[in-house]
């Protein structure tokens, strides 16, 4: 689990393709590495990945294939900067939301509209995570958290405050730069909890021969 509050930007050192579509990909990143070992958990722009080894201030993780096609990691090269944050502990402050680095689908930077002090950044939303996206609502872009300032039906935008532009790879994003996206995991749980409950309301099927219950079909 994470918060969405970027620890440091991290560097690609390395893709190496291994069998089945999967990748080993090498980040250096001295804070996170610092005391990492085998098995801990960092987010690479807003995903999970599990260190495999670590070497001074370099981690080293797989990426399998299923993680490859629903993220943007597949378009990942030698030298590009990423977001990289620390598993949270128990007892730490939450600075942003519950993250848990499980890409749901993937953005694409749509316009950046520079102000005084901030930037307005449009994005493109796919059609089956609009519904879990509302206005003031808690969004992760490239493992960053954010609040959603507006929304359409395939859009959101967000206001980008300068520590975020300095400090996280949004500040470079251009338009058309594909981004990972991971909406509020609790509306996804309100939405499952609420179809459980139509179902329980509706009851099983009812078969009375001769009566008809409202809203079912009697044979």
């Amino acid at each position: 689990m994470f918060t969405g509050i970027v620890e440091e930007m991290g560097e690609v050192v390395e893709v190496t393709p291994t069998a089945q579509d999967s990748a080993l990909v090498a980040v250096r990143g001295p804070l996170v590495a610092s005391d990492a070992r085998h098995g801990d958990s960092i987010a690479v722009n807003g995903v999970c990945l599990t260190v495999v080894e670590v070497d001074g201030g370099v981690f080293t993780a797989d990426v399998m294939g299923e993680t490859l096609r629903r993220s943007a990691l597949g378009a990942l090269h030698t030298g590009d900067p990423v977001n990289l944050e620390r598993a949270a502990a128990l007892g730490s402050r939450l600075g942003g939301h519950l993250v848990q680095g499980h890409v749901d689908g993937v953005g694409e930077v749509l316009s950046r509209e520079p102000a005084q002090r901030w930037e307005t950044v449009r994005f493109r939303l796919p059609a089956a995570l609009s519904r879990y996206v509302v206005e003031k609502g808690s969004i992760t872009v490239d493992g960053v958290s954010l609040t959603v300032a507006e929304v359409g039906a395939d859009w959101f935008a967000v206001g980008l405050i300068p520590t975020t532009l300095t400090l996280t790879t949004l500040g470079a994003r251009s338009v058309g730069d594909p981004v990972n996206l991971e909406v509020d995991v609790l509306a996804k749980y309100v939405e499952r909890l609420l179809g459980v409950r139509a179902a329980d309301a509706a009851g099983p099927p009812v078969d009375l021969p001769g009566v008809t219950v409202p809203g079912t079909v009697v044979s």
